[in-house]
């Protein structure tokens, strides 16, 4: 069991940290301060990741399909630096179903796709139907050749300024439905949501009131394909699957929503371990250079049993998030249990060392003038989405005992 990196994967880190260091770190406290970025700020970013080749256009995409490592370290590596920006990043995942919607959808919407211009947003929980995704509401019913959509969504990550939206419904006979909205094709209204943390990211709520959608915009066959065990071999796309991609084997071991959520859950996993991370370098460096009582305050017992405890939880993270990642990536069915602990875990473990940070840095820890009490927050924010914490605790319960605490 090798827990390095290897040489390619070191040398991607060290080039993405010195591009997040000149051009993301000098502009985050203040703009994070101002506010959700505008959609042509976010596409500027957008467009900044894809000229490094990490952006969601194909050419892109097969890098790291080869090694989807480097995705694990990119969501670190960019949430050290800023846990919005990274937020808004990786939500464009939804622009993947793109490649593998049907022809009429990937013809009007790769060139796009391709440019970097659009912007992605995946829309699930609703006003009355949070963690219960068995309660949601929304409706899509087949018209002739169009759906009609009805319906709201909520703390929804980059709605406000969504080109894109990955929809679950419920079409006329209750049957789940995925449908790809095209906001310029099919409008549809959105409201800003502010928060506690992660304020440069947009949130928002989601108002379909009659919209119209094309029915082949319904990609619902794909995800019944990777049921039945099809995979992501079979599915028409501009990607080359890798033989040892086993990600789409996820859809044949678990419903559709729980695959989703193994991938959401193992990358906000590994995003908290970038905040984590953040926390702890501060600390570390300002526990040498302090000064009290004729020393540096490192040198006490107190300061060493906190940063003690930062290590242990950040690294115990790095450690439970990437093997989640590598469960998702072999599509093993134990990638549930994993994921969920990890963003259980991981999320939590932002929380205590950000507030531990905030401890050893004294009253300037509560300085807005330094990053400590955004990692703060974003840290406390981070437990909600994508299932809290207790929901991630009722996942690996079940897994565990066979016994849902669901019902």
């Amino acid at each position: 069991m090798d827990f390095d990196l290897n040489q390619e994967q070191m040398i991607f880190r060290e080039s993405l940290r010195d591009f997040l260091n000149n051009e993301i770190a000098p502009v985050v406290d203040q703009r994070d301060k101002t506010g959700p970025l505008t959609k042509a700020e976010a596409v500027d970013f957008m467009k900044k990741f894809k000229k490094l080749g990490l952006g969601w256009d194909p050419e892109s995409m097969q890098a790291l399909l080869n090694d989807f490592t480097l995705f694990g370290i990119l969501t670190e590596e960019l949430s050290r630096v800023w846990l919005s920006l990274d937020l808004i990043y990786t939500m464009n995942f939804t622009l993947l179903s793109v490649l593998i919607a049907s022809e009429q959808v990937r013809k009007k919407l790769l060139p796009r796709l391709q440019s970097g211009d659009l912007i992605g947003c995946n829309a699930i929980t609703e006003p009355n139907a949070g963690s219960d995704n068995r309660a949601v509401q929304t409706t899509a019913v087949l018209d002739g050749d169009t759906y009609i959509i009805n319906g709201s969504k909520t703390w929804v990550s980059n709605a406000p300024i969504a080109d894109i939206c990955f929809l679950f419904a419920r079409d006329e006979k209750g049957n789940p439905a995925f449908i790809l909205i095209d906001r310029e094709e099919s409008p549809f209204e959105t409201r800003e949501l502010y928060k506690l943390g992660l304020h440069a990211a947009p949130t928002g709520e989601m108002f379909f009131d009659d919209c119209r959608v094309p029915k082949e915009n319904n990609v619902v066959e794909m995800m019944t394909r990777m049921l039945a065990g099809e995979g992501l071999k079979g599915l028409k796309s501009e990607l080359e699957i890798p033989d040892n991609f086993g990600m789409g084997n996820l859809f044949s071991v678990m419903s559709p929503i729980s695959a989703l959520f193994c991938f959401s859950r193992s990358w906000m996993a590994l995003a908290a371990v970038g905040v984590c991370q953040a926390a702890l370098d501060a600390s570390i460096a300002y526990a040498r250079e302090r000064v009290q009582f004729g020393r540096p305050i490192g040198k006490t017992q107190m300061i060493q049993d906190m940063i003690y405890e930062m290590v242990s939880l950040t690294e115990t993270s790095r450690l439970l998030s990437y093997r989640a990642l590598d469960l998702v990536m072999k599509g093993s069915a134990d990638a549930r249990m994993i994921s969920s602990l990890a963003k259980g875990y991981a999320s939590e473990a932002a929380i205590t060392v950000t507030s531990k940070a905030i401890q050893v840095h004294g009253a300037m820890g509560l300085s807005v003038d330094l990053p400590l009490e955004r990692y703060f927050r974003d840290a406390r924010s981070w437990t909600i989405p994508d299932g809290t914490t207790e929901i991630q605790k009722l996942v690996v319960g079940n897994e565990v005992l066979g016994m849902s605490a669901y019902r």
